[in-house]
């Protein structure tokens, strides 16, 4: 007699139920449940983690990028560009490129009373600025357009504003690096800045600070003749690595050209090795799981030994019986591969939700947006992490029924049956 897969699969499922309600038995299922829901457990911790991470990446570099223009070109050494105007007018010919913008970088100090905050300060153009940086598109008709040249008005990010204790209308005192030489020595710059108004950018490393001034103040104010960059904003941020090949052929001129992965790349590679490192040590969790179906299917091969004698006699082949064990052992590793798979993505769909009630039921904070440049946990699941979970979960279930299932096949039928 050779058993039928109809048949072999009805046995893997009634040995999944261990049979009789014996204590042996009520330990064996009690096993085979821990199994079970240890690789739940595993595949969803997996889900959930990863899904927070792609979140992670994406929303601080959505936030980046709002502040952030996508390809930068500048003069060598922080100088002013030869010719911004020709600059302008080759980097707008390349397709990709949708807006463009000169701008000068600093950094300098902003004092108010006892209060003093290193800044990065940062020359725009008002009319050109809005088209490069989706923050200065929300502020363009109200604090931007306050920014006058000859004015020193100057803004700043909500949190700068914050710890200096200033709001629209005050006072803020300007110091640049680049000094002044007097009969007592050399002393920095000083300089009356009026705050017209506050950008708020949700990134909290650009909204503590970064503030804006316009192109021509801060020109004067840094002894430049012009613009030491242009910003551009692309049509896909992710083509910018090769919208920076294709500019570096075209441009004319000793010029530096870098995009926003490669101004960012130490924190991009951070995160990644981040991902791919929990993926490793959750995966680990997963194979312990899995390979506790071995101790699972080793206690049923021992209890199921009469059975299989039975099965052998009655002409089962070795094969049949081995595949017994193989869907036994394969069934708990899907159940718990799907209810992970399902407790996973309930949890990643709803982590805005089940965070903040977390949050208020600890009275707790688990982003500190000073730490972790965002303040809500985000979750971005994606089928090119999920699926390959999924897959290795099962393969990792079936690897571990092999061994039982192979000695199981090489049960002697007359050893068996000798104290039966």
């Amino acid at each position: 007699m050779s058993l039928s897969w109809p048949y072999e699969l009805l046995l893997g499922w009634r040995y999944t139920r261990a049979g009789r309600a014996t204590r042996r038995n009520g330990f064996i299922n009690f096993i085979s449940g821990a199994s079970m829901l240890g690789i739940a457990l595993g595949v969803t911790a997996l889900i959930v983690v990863l899904s927070v991470m792609n979140g992670f990446r994406t929303d601080v570099a959505g936030r980046m990028l709002s502040v952030i223009s996508h390809v930068e070109v500048f003069a060598p050494e922080g100088a002013a560009l030869p010719d911004p105007q020709l600059t302008l007018s080759e980097t707008r010919r390349n397709p990709e490129v949708t807006g463009a913008a000169p701008f000068i970088d600093a950094q300098a100090l902003l004092a108010r009373g006892d209060a003093i905050k290193g800044v990065m300060l940062r020359g725009v153009d008002p009319a050109l600025e809005p088209q490069v940086t989706e923050v200065a598109a929300r502020i363009k008709d109200t604090a931007l357009a306050r920014l006058k040249p000859g004015g020193f008005g100057i803004v700043l990010g909500v949190n700068l504003a914050r710890s200096l204790g200033v709001a629209e209308g005050d006072q803020v005192t300007l110091m640049a690096p680049s000094g002044q030489v007097t009969p007592a020595g050399v002393v920095p710059r000083l300089k009356q800045m009026t705050v017209v108004g506050a950008f708020n950018s949700g990134h909290y490393e650009y909204d503590s600070a970064l503030a804006m001034l316009h192109l021509q103040d801060a020109a004067r104010i840094f002894r430049l003749e012009g613009p030491t960059g242009i910003r551009l904003k692309l049509r896909d941020a992710d083509e910018a690595p090769q919208v920076t090949q294709q500019l570096a052929g075209t441009l004319s001129g000793n010029l530096l050209i870098l995009d926003w992965t490669q101004q960012n790349r130490t924190w991009f590679a951070a995160v990644q090795l981040e991902k791919r490192m929990m993926f490793i040590i959750l995966t680990l969790i997963v194979a312990v799981a899995a390979f506790n179906l071995v101790s699972t299917l080793v206690m049923t091969v021992q209890d199921k030994r009469a059975d299989i004698a039975i099965l052998r006699t009655l002409g089962a082949s070795p094969a049949g019986i081995m595949k017994i064990f193989v869907i036994q052992g394969a069934l708990a590793g899907v159940a718990g591969t799907l209810g992970g798979l399902l407790l996973g993505l309930l949890i990643a769909c709803n982590i805005d939700v089940i965070v903040p009630a977390l949050e208020r039921l600890f009275h707790a904070s688990f982003l500190p947006k000073d730490v972790y440049l965002i303040s809500q946990m985000p979750s971005d699941p994606r089928a090119g992490d999920v699926v390959p979970i999924v897959l290795i979960s099962l393969l990792l279930a079936f690897a571990a029924t092999l061994y039982p299932s192979w000695r199981a096949s090489r049960v002697n039928p007359a050893e068996a049956l000798r104290y039966e």
